[in-house]
């Protein structure tokens, strides 16, 4: 397969043309695109930095059936899962990567808990800095399952219909490097600039995934916060979503994904739902 001289020596680095090593299979590669069959929380899958920007929605914990991960740790459990795999991240990435993390506002299942606070927290121990949230509007009230004490004051339960994209970066916010040309217009810009983004989410039906997000959330993240021909990492990539929203908008697209099955879903999304952009 064709792969163009700018891919394989992208920034000095080969992440497109690197030799198999036994805990990182390349499943599928594809115009600017190349998906690894491999676990984020070894942190040997990749040797140098590359990332210029992630677009990732982890596992929630939420005891959502995953074919090859375990959704239903302790919360103490699930923020040292959280840690190791951003600290992995954090490593990959280029000293002016950007990290946009799509994770809940609030869990309540098993006793209230401020996720997003948490996971937060944790990313700037780690090193990431925060930068600001977006809160996406999904609306969609379907998932709520619980109201505490019904038409009672007693111990009635607030649920929010939204999730956060949280905004992080590794060093200095504004960019330098890359080839510093945007491809966003004023319209997009100055609607995607409020940080209320309003949207559906994805059917698990349609995709073929338990838990899948719109690639119109990797679309606006990727325009606004990368520029042309960046690299755009997924560790959970999942159906694949982020890695069609980059191959679609001229980014490089890397994606990471545990389940060989999901890869073979990623794989034919991605045959299926990207364009003819080529470099």
């Amino acid at each position: 397969m064709k792969i163009n001289k700018y891919e394989i020596q992208h920034d000095n680095y080969n992440i497109l043309n690197e030799p198999e090593v036994p805990w990182r299979k390349e499943y599928f590669r594809h115009k600017s695109t190349i998906l690894f069959q491999g676990d984020v929380l070894n942190q040997n899958i990749f040797e140098k930095e590359f990332i210029d920007l992630i677009v990732t929605s982890p596992p929630y914990n939420v005891d959502i059936q995953y074919n090859s991960n375990k959704d239903d740790l302790t919360y103490e459990q699930y923020l040292e899962f959280s840690e190791e795999w951003m600290t992995n991240c954090y490593k990959w990435c280029k000293p002016q990567g950007r990290f946009l993390l799509n994770i809940p506002l609030d869990k309540n299942k098993g006793g209230q808990k401020s996720v997003g606070a948490d996971l937060t927290k944790i990313a700037q121990k780690i090193g990431w800095k925060y930068h600001s949230t977006i809160i996406w509007n999904e609306g969609n009230i379907s998932r709520r399952t619980a109201w505490g004490s019904w038409l009672s004051a007693s111990a009635p339960y607030v649920i929010a219909p939204v999730e956060l994209i949280v905004v992080l970066y590794k060093g200095g916010w504004k960019k330098t490097g890359g080839t510093k040309q945007s491809d966003i217009n004023k319209a997009d810009f100055m609607e995607w600039t409020n940080g209320l983004w309003t949207f559906n989410g994805e059917s698990k039906k349609r995709i073929g995934h338990p838990a899948p997000f719109p690639v119109q959330l990797p679309h606006r993240g990727i325009k606004l916060f990368s520029f042309v021909r960046d690299v755009v990492f997924d560790p959970f990539a999942g159906s694949g979503t982020t890695l069609i929203a980059a191959s679609n908008n001229n980014r490089i697209g890397i994606g990471l994904e545990i389940d060989k099955q999901y890869c073979e879903v990623a794989k034919q999304r991605i045959l299926k739902e990207t364009g003819t952009i080529d470099f």
